[in-house]
């Protein structure tokens, strides 16, 4: 069993207890001390739920130009190093040399480290790519398959789908999630592409599907991109920002995650509508005016702490800021986490002063204490 003592949630010092994978106590509760494992010294340190990185490439990600510009998977290390205890893992532009079946079984081996592994149907391509026989299989028959994506539009990259397409996919998606009882949301990239959001417009003035079967991600990646995912929220959508990027990027225009969060607030955006994911392990590819290839990055889930604390300096509250990476992005897709209740899965961090990562509890189990690793890298 362990206890963290003292530690600041919901504007008190309190005692959280955890036995199993599970938060069994918070405040006051009567434990028989012997059976006490670890105390984990919480003052002055903030609580909240592991981070939730709704969008990240576990097994790399990359290819655009050529075999040698592929990325390494991301280690239990690297994404843990992040704050993140519960992964959505995808596919990108590669969908024939990196397949579901070896994303699944990556996510599956995380997972004994105690993250809790989600991914993700299909890559940029449509027609999708699946694991099974179709896109709905993979959702119901596939435990950790919670969804469809990452599916580009708007980019010189994607397959140049049709409104109607769309709907067909994101169509069977949702159906398929409400057998499964999950959102059977549609992650979508947004490219810097002429259309903007057109295509996903079309999509809701045309059918009957709901705005928020949608999570439109890179938003952030330009001011043209951002004012037309301003105006895609003010609809009733969810906007993603992502938060890997690269001091190269934002001289060329990309607003950085935490700004975007800050700014989309101020547009008056709900707060609940707003998620932020890494893009971890994927590629940050530049092209030129002829859509070749001339640099090409690689993201980390770190990115998401340094977003909330661009946030914060932007004057977002810190709740505010943690809660795009946690309980929003359970809502977008329809699973639990992201809260810290009695009777929730302990994925749990402590935050120092200085907005860093002190303490990693993932599944219940002690992942890293007051900045001491307890795990191999």
């Amino acid at each position: 069993m362990i206890v963290i003592e003292q530690v600041l949630w919901q504007e008190m010092p309190q005692n959280v207890y955890i036995a199993g994978n599970q938060i069994i106590g918070i405040g006051s509760y009567t434990i028989d001390e012997a059976l006490i494992t670890h105390r984990i010294d919480g003052r002055n340190k903030r609580l909240v739920p592991g981070f939730i990185d709704g969008h990240l490439h576990p097994i790399g990600g990359g290819g655009e130009g050529g075999f040698a510009t592929r990325t390494a998977p991301l280690t239990v290390r690297d994404i843990f190093e992040g704050g993140v205890t519960t992964v959505v893992g995808l596919l990108g532009t590669d969908g024939w040399t990196r397949t579901g079946i070896d994303l699944l079984a990556h996510i599956r081996g995380n997972a004994a480290s105690g993250i809790r592994p989600f991914l993700l149907s299909g890559s940029y391509m449509v027609p999708p790519v699946f694991l099974t026989q179709s896109t709905g299989h993979d959702i119901v028959l596939i435990n950790e398959v919670i969804g469809i994506g990452e599916i580009a539009i708007n980019d010189h990259r994607s397959t140049q789908p049709t409104a109607h397409e769309l709907a067909r996919l994101a169509s069977e998606a949702r159906i398929a999630g409400m057998v499964k009882g999950v959102s059977g949301t549609m992650n979508v990239h947004i490219g810097d592409g002429k259309q903007g959001l057109d295509l996903l417009h079309e999509v809701i003035d045309t059918t009957d599907l709901p705005i928020g079967q949608f999570l439109p991600t890179h938003i952030n990646r330009s001011e043209r991109i951002f004012e037309a995912g301003l105006a895609w929220a003010k609809r009733g959508g969810r906007i993603d920002f992502t938060t890997c990027t690269t001091e190269t990027f934002i001289a060329e225009g990309e607003i950085p995650a935490g700004q975007a969060v800050a700014r989309a607030l101020a547009a008056g955006i709900p707060l609940e509508q707003i998620t932020m994911s890494s893009d971890a392990g994927a590629s940050l590819p530049a092209f030129d005016d002829a859509g070749r290839l001339v640099r090409i990055d690689t993201g980390k889930p770190s990115s998401l702490m340094q977003a909330v604390r661009d946030a914060v300096e932007q004057g977002v509250a810190f709740d505010q800021a943690i809660a795009t990476i946690t309980r929003h992005v359970a809502d977008a897709y329809g699973i639990p986490g992201g809260r810290i209740a009695v009777g929730e899965r302990a994925d749990l961090l402590l935050i120092d002063d200085a907005l860093q990562i002190d303490t990693i509890l993932a599944n219940g189990h002690a992942i890293m204490i007051q900045k001491k690793w307890l795990i191999p890298e």
